[in-house]
């Protein structure tokens, strides 16, 4: 999106003004890197006396800072702890620092994960998002949902339903429906084993602040959603991030993690990872399994994406029996944003802690959408709903790896599911801001990680990364 020369406010004044936007909307994350004078005129078209007045005024605001001989950076509000980082050697046999990133990492960890949050609610442009993590709201219209409400409003049980809080513990048919979807999954779940709650991230923190306190240590695969080191860092719990490959956790450093810091819990997106897309082997998640038992920690599996998963994918709570895994699930991503279900399948000693958490936290759950879920389960259209999705996913993943190729990039895993984790080769949060000027927003790779660092991965939806415009904008920028 070029300056406007025929404006009435000059190029500093909207080179200011576009910049202030994206700091208040945290499109630029506290302790970003601004272009250069020299970079940020050849982009604008600008002169360089044009940069440096508009950074001048971004400093008088206080939105950034200069720093000598090193640039201009977005002004960071928050404190800093000085955090030591874990490295991992390159001989595998050597032993890990025992000093992990603390529970707030640097660079400001929690406003770096809402920036695609918010992206969500406020579009960088009206163009298709590679940086999105949902579904484009066209793949996810059907009349099903607006008929299965029709329905349950309709019943004269309505009025008593809606004057009600409703069951604790999740509407009773809905809590059936899931269990025959997970015995089709291999886990054989009693109804009274399942707790509902408003979507999978409140259901991983029902689980989050049942089981810990301050203070605890939390394994989470890194790279990882950034949302669940957010949260973890909220709730001031000590985060140890383990380096997740192709084939599922490094299980050499959660050994020494268990030996050296105690974690309570191991939280897993083992099924279509988030950001690789990888799915955990049987080896992989048997070593899990068996560390959890010798050193006691739960396993908390993530299974946002098993409605677009392989049939064979392996689940650790399947191998395990809920004997140490609780398993969270959810529908926003398949079904619609908006309907905010989710749900925990836990071992039954842990069920009734479990609600006493979502009780203090949302007192009950919206009781006629669960009762209109559950009609769509039963009667198939779900299951019907998610098999369109994933063939209309499978055929634009093979349109979006192409051009990722084409343009140059590497993928660091196989491509599977909604996400593709891709090489870029250039620092991927100085492509973020040049694409945002091209209406663009992009998942650079330092958002997947515990402790903000430079990396030239970022993630891409292979469903919203098929614009062909898009890719040329990537291979002009990133030149």
């Amino acid at each position: 999106m070029a300056l406007t020369r025929s404006s009435t406010q000059s190029l500093a004044e909207q080179l200011v003004e576009r910049y202030a936007q994206r700091i208040r909307d945290r499109l630029l994350a506290p302790g970003a890197r601004l272009p250069s004078v020299r970079q940020c005129a050849a982009q604008h078209q600008v002169s360089p006396s044009t940069v440096v007045a508009a950074y001048d005024q971004l400093a008088a605001r206080g939105l950034i800072v200069s720093r000598p001989q090193r640039g201009f950076f977005v002004r960071d509000f928050q404190q800093k702890l000085p955090i030591p980082i874990v490295k991992r050697s390159p001989d595998a046999t050597e032993k890990i620092a025992t000093e992990v990133p603390m529970a707030r990492p640097p660079g400001g960890q929690p406003l770096d994960a809402t920036r695609l949050i918010r992206a969500m609610f406020q579009p960088a442009g009206p163009q298709p998002q590679p940086g999105m993590g949902v579904f484009p709201p066209d793949w996810l219209k059907s009349p099903f949902l607006a008929a299965a409400v029709r329905k349950v409003t309709s019943t004269a049980a309505f009025q008593d339903s809606s004057l009600t809080y409703g069951e604790p513990q999740g509407d009773a048919g809905l809590r059936r429906a899931l269990a025959q979807h997970l015995d089709t999954l291999g886990l054989p779940v009693r109804p009274g084993q399942i707790v509902t709650t408003v979507g999978a991230t409140h259901a991983l923190d029902v689980v989050s602040r049942t089981l810990l306190k301050p203070g605890d240590s939390v394994m989470v695969e890194e790279p990882g959603w950034a949302v669940e080191f957010a949260r973890l860092d909220a709730l001031g719990m000590r985060v140890l991030p383990v380096p997740r490959g192709a084939a599922g956790p490094d299980t050499d450093i959660m050994a020494r993690y268990c030996e050296v810091h105690a974690p309570r819990l191991f939280v897993s997106v083992s099924v279509l990872h988030n950001p690789t897309g990888a799915l955990i082997t049987p080896a992989s998640a048997h070593r899990v399994l068996q560390l959890a038992g010798r050193h006691g920690f739960l396993v908390v599996e993530d299974d946002t994406y098993s409605h677009i998963a392989p049939a064979h994918a392996t689940r650790m709570g399947s191998l395990d029996g809920l004997e140490r895994t609780i398993y969270v699930g959810g529908f926003a991503k398949i079904l619609a944003p908006a309907w905010r279900i989710g749900f925990v399948a836990a071992p039954s000693h842990l069920v009734e802690r479990l609600v006493d958490t979502k009780l203090l936290t949302t007192l009950t759950t919206p009781s006629l959408l669960e009762k209109a879920l559950a009609l769509c389960m039963e009667q198939g259209q779900l299951r019907r709903h998610a098999e369109r999705i994933r063939h209309r996913l499978d055929q634009a993943r093979v349109r979006s790896v192409q051009m990722a190729l084409q343009a140059g990039c590497r993928f660091v895993a196989e491509p599977a599911g909604l996400f593709g984790w891709v090489d870029t080769g250039v620092d991927t949060d100085t492509l973020a801001l040049r694409l945002l000027d091209e209406g663009y927003l992009i998942a650079p790779g330092g958002l997947f990680h515990a402790s903000r660092q430079p990396s030239t991965h970022m993630r891409i939806n292979f469903a919203t990364s098929q614009d062909p415009a898009f890719w040329a904008a990537f291979r002009r920028l990133r030149g």
